[in-house]
């Protein structure tokens, strides 16, 4: 007898349907076929000690599972569920009469009971995109299955529930579906707590206005990364579709929480410097999201920057220019989504004096270039926005008066985005200034002759790239939306153009 039941593989971050074929002959071996993994081969200990723990029995038969298609590679601990189901279904052990109606996902413990697994959402996601009635997934995932609106979520704990269900013994679906996304205010972190810094809170604010690219150098205990952290509390509000796409990435990587399915607040990833190329961009032997792509729709801060590896901040010049990253290896294929906000901070020199109002620089000639030669001319030039912050003196510190805090921020930063928003209406994965294309920018960033001089002047002074031009002009209209100007002003432009620090000759000495 033949049996088919319905589970489901992740590629990247989408979903592909596996058909599990069930067929039970005269024999006694065991096979599974359709390139399945090692955590699939090894399921078959784990479904037997289930089945005979919880009253069932193993068939005593040849047992051929095909997973189809059979040209790709399965992998996961999800499968253990369906493929038990199968074999029960199989050996007539459970009905099979809505098999077909249902995918099913679940690790099997060898107790029976269900353990959560990776990457149910897309998996859900593809569910309803080929019209299966709902899925069966275990309870530890039923809040992040349940944020897919218009199919069945039947969330269970173990084995038995699933027989029951499947035998027509009624089982609680979970009802909490999408509703509206709520606004999350909710973070751990202010700008009112950061003391004078009215220039840097005034990049910042652009920066997060347009989803520019933000260097902050500084010295030691200047505040960068105090201010970096703040810097997602006045980025909007995330919206559904954006809610959705990031959870996608998280649930693929298993991060998604139990109890909160959807994630609402922008993510802030701060790697470590030591990372490796496959930590940033992901891949690996099992491909997994990198740290760029779970900062997607939210904020990469990279920290103490000279000190990456060269390799691993080269590797991020093309996910910063097409919002995606695609890993080719020989097994595999993999698109993962980066659109983000890149926040870098760093020291001018090695000692971290350089800079500093008060304290000496003890580095020595061509030190410091050396030290700035780290980071490479094409990654500084896809950065909007380079901001030098100085130590904050003494009577500002002790001041015990209220500093702008983040919600006021955020409200300037919404009716900016707004404006954005409105301009792009109806034009494909543009939503803010820093998202423009060639076309787009010589539609909406046209100077009148004074801006066009200031800009010539600029770029023969400083040497300018083609590139940095792009981004002066982008900085601009965004500094004219925070104005509510319909207008870019030779003012824009300075402005803008004032944030080039590192493109100025002699500034490192």
């Amino acid at each position: 007898m033949i049996i088919k039941a319905f589970s489901s593989s992740v590629h990247g971050i989408r979903a592909l349907k596996i058909s599990i074929e069930v067929h039970i002959t005269q024999g006694i071996r065991f096979f599974i076929v359709g390139l399945a993994d090692n955590a699939i081969r090894e399921s078959q200990q784990r479904i037997e000690s289930a089945l005979t723990n919880n009253g069932f029995e193993w068939p005593r038969y040849r047992v051929v599972i095909n997973l189809a298609p059979a040209d790709i590679r399965k992998e996961g601990t999800h499968f253990d569920l369906p493929l038990a189901i199968g074999i029960l279904a199989a050996s007539r052990q459970v009905s099979d009469r809505c098999l077909a109606d249902y995918l099913i996902l679940g690790e099997l413990s060898l107790d029976g009971n269900l353990v959560p697994v990776k990457g149910v959402l897309p998996m859900v996601l593809l569910a309803r995109e080929e019209h299966f009635r709902g899925v069966i997934v275990p309870q530890g995932n039923a809040a992040e299955a349940s944020v897919v609106d218009g199919i069945e979520v039947v969330a269970v704990s173990n084995l038995n529930t699933v027989v029951s269900f499947l035998n027509g013994i009624s089982v609680e679906s979970h009802k909490e579906k999408v509703i509206p996304l709520k606004k999350s205010n909710a973070y751990r972190f202010d700008f009112s707590e950061v003391k004078g810094q009215a220039a840097v809170k005034r990049a910042m604010l652009i920066a997060a206005t347009g989803m520019h690219n933000l260097i902050l150098v500084g010295p030691p205990g200047s505040g960068k990364s105090m201010m970096a952290r703040r810097l997602s509390t006045i980025m909007p509000p995330m919206s559904l579709e954006e809610s959705l796409q990031t959870t996608r990435i998280y649930s693929v990587a298993g991060r998604v929480s139990s109890e909160k399915g959807l994630i609402n607040t922008r993510p802030f990833r701060m790697p470590h410097h030591s990372s490796s190329n496959i930590a940033m961009i992901g891949g690996g032997s099992s491909p997994q999201p990198g740290e760029i792509s779970l900062a997607h729709n939210g904020v990469l801060f990279l920290d103490e920057l000279p000190e990456f590896k060269r390799s691993v901040l080269e590797v991020m010049r093309q996910p910063l220019e097409e919002r995606e990253i695609h890993i080719s290896r020989a097994a595999y294929r993999v698109v993962y989504p980066s659109d983000f906000m890149l926040v870098a901070a760093m020291n001018p020199c090695p000692c971290g004096f350089y800079n500093h109002p008060d304290k000496e620089c003890n580095c020595g000639p061509g030190v410091i270039k050396r030290y700035l030669s780290r980071i490479s001319g094409p990654l500084l030039d896809r950065i909007d926005i380079h901001m030098e912050v100085v130590p904050v003196p003494f009577p500002l510190l002790s001041q015990h008066f209220g500093e702008e805090g983040s919600k006021a921020m955020r409200e300037v930063v919404e009716g900016a985005r707004q404006i954005q928003q409105n301009r792009f209406e109806g034009i494909d994965h543009v939503f803010c200034n820093a998202r423009m294309g060639t076309a787009l920018r010589n539609r909406f960033c046209k100077l009148d002759s004074a801006g066009s001089s200031l800009i010539r002047m600029a770029m023969e002074s400083l040497g300018l790239s083609a590139r940095a031009y792009d981004r002066i002009l982008k900085v601009a209209r965004t500094i004219a939306d925070l104005e509510q100007c319909e207008l870019i002003h030779p003012s824009h432009v300075a402005e803008a153009i004032n944030y080039r620090n590192l493109d100025r000759e002699g500034w490192s000495g």
